[in-house]
């Protein structure tokens, strides 16, 4: 376990230009646009971050729907911890593709497709009763009436189970080939009761705060299901901003609900500076996992002890406005809610998607960003004394039948497709699984489709402020 504290003062990269596609470009784009700018990616609001390996135990399904029918792989996927650890996870996204080696993050049910969905307590309590968290495999088949399982069709009908309740609004019907899995899908959704979200494995609230050098700056909250977190000082030492407690002595460790804070010594220059802290433990079953590359979304079945880690920034100057500011996907609002606060003597203003937002000295309010579905975003704010903050992603709440709107079809991915696993990949396969190599070029002829085609390009622009103060605005993206 590590955390580290890095400083940024008025010699912070500057942004210069940051492109934004629309939905429309897949998830490509993203990286096209993060590779143009020089500046850091935004913190980590906390959990799991980890790396999709592939389906790894599993069997098949057939999905029905307009009459036609494709078989898919069902089963758990693997992913690789950041920093170690295993998870395994089933999919809760149907139609969308898996991309292997997509970089996945812990996520609230709410920055989902699981926000808006009555039954997403049921999908947890599938997982909490099912394989793998069940691996009496002789008692599941008895309470099932399967007669026998094995790991694979245990797998396959846990995940036909969870794709009828969290693909419900897609109107297809999923049934696993197995007559064993089948009958073990049907006790699943017939047994199922609501369940509670469960807690993030770790987060830092808030993510940001500010305040004047010479100050405590917090406090900033730990949230976890760990046993203690672990909180290594600065290894810039002559910086002297250092992170303390309530005490005001320097912490090495803290627990669930212990508080932690930025002591800025008197008379350091303005500037910003980061801290992590990081815990080794289980990730609770049910929470999701999302990729800002398009990859199916998924939810957690199973955890080793894994490496877990948040991160929490501050903002301190002299005088002038002072902000803190943090982001967070809002999927029943459609949008992005920019939390603002503004611990200064002077209003704090910014411009974002064509609306000029002030937050008053002593204010906090958060803005939501409205997005159309798979909309990439790329959001850069900045102040005085070099402040400057990036949030960058796509917005992805819904399920394919939910995006066709009312009366609209639900659309399988498209073919080319990722590979599925285990080698079924004949021509019927949906493309629910696997990965592939032409991914990056089919994702490089996208952008290059929408940008000829005249798709909705956004373009972030600083503003310079007119009356010198060495502040800067940027413009909002506005749709040309």
């Amino acid at each position: 376990m590590f955390a580290a504290l890095s400083i940024r003062g008025r010699g912070a990269v500057r942004l210069a230009v940051a492109l934004v596609a629309s939905g429309l470009v897949s998830a490509g784009a993203t990286a096209v646009a993060a590779a143009a700018v020089a500046t850091d990616a935004p913190p980590y609001r906390g959990g799991a971050t980890a790396t999709l390996d592939g389906l790894t135990t599993y069997g098949q399904a057939v999905i029905r729907e307009d009459g036609g029918s494709q078989r898919v792989p069902a089963g758990l996927f693997e992913m690789s911890v950041d920093n170690g650890g295993t998870l395994q996870t089933y999919c809760v996204d149907l139609h969308n593709p898996t991309q292997k080696d997509a970089q996945y993050k812990e996520t609230p049910w709410r920055g989902t497709s699981l926000h808006a969905n009555r039954d997403a307590g049921k999908i947890r309590w599938i997982l909490q009763h099912s394989y793998p968290q069940v691996n009496d495999l002789a008692e599941l088949a008895r309470k099932a009436g399967a007669g026998s399982l094995t790991e694979e069709t245990a797998a396959a009908g846990t995940q036909v189970a969870i794709w009828r309740y969290s693909d419900r609004a897609t109107r297809a019907e999923v049934e696993a080939v197995d007559p064993r899995a089948e009958k073990l899908a049907d006790y699943l959704e017939r047994s199922a009761r609501r369940s509670p979200e469960p807690k993030a494995s770790l987060t830092l609230e808030p993510p940001a705060v500010s305040g004047r050098a010479g100050e405590r700056l917090g406090p900033v909250t730990v949230r976890t299901d760990a046993d203690s977190v672990t909180v290594i000082p600065p290894a810039d030492s002559a910086s002297g901003v250092k992170v303390v407690g309530k005490n005001g002595k320097p912490v090495k460790s803290a627990s669930d609900g212990g508080k932690l804070y930025f002591a800025v010594p008197k008379g350091t220059p303005d500037g910003t500076a980061s801290l992590e802290v990081q815990a080794s433990t289980t990730v609770p079953v049910g929470r999701a996992f999302t990729s800002e590359t398009r990859s199916q979304t998924q939810i957690l079945a199973g955890s080793s002890e894994s490496t877990v880690s948040a991160t929490a920034t501050a903002h301190w100057a002299k005088k002038g406005p002072i902000p803190a500011l943090s982001a967070e996907k809002n999927c029943a609002e459609r949008g992005v809610d920019i939390t603002a606060g503004n611990k200064g003597d002077a209003p704090f203003t910014f411009r974002l998607m064509g609306a000029e937002h002030t937050i008053k000295a002593g204010e906090t309010r958060t803005v939501t960003v409205p997005l159309q579905e798979d909309q990439a975003y790329d959001f850069v704010i900045t102040g005085p004394g070099g402040f400057e903050k990036r949030f960058s992603g796509v917005l992805d709440c819904r399920t394919e039948a939910a995006m066709a709107g009312v009366g609209g079809k639900a659309q399988p991915a498209p073919q080319p497709s990722p590979a599925s696993a285990g080698g079924t990949s004949g021509s019927g396969d949906l493309a629910a699984t696997g990965g592939s190599n032409a991914t990056p070029l089919i994702a490089g002829l996208a952008i290059a489709l929408v940008v000829v085609g005249g798709g909705a390009v956004f373009l972030l622009r600083k503003k310079q402020d007119p009356a010198g103060t060495g502040e800067t605005t940027p413009t909002a993206p506005t749709e040309e």
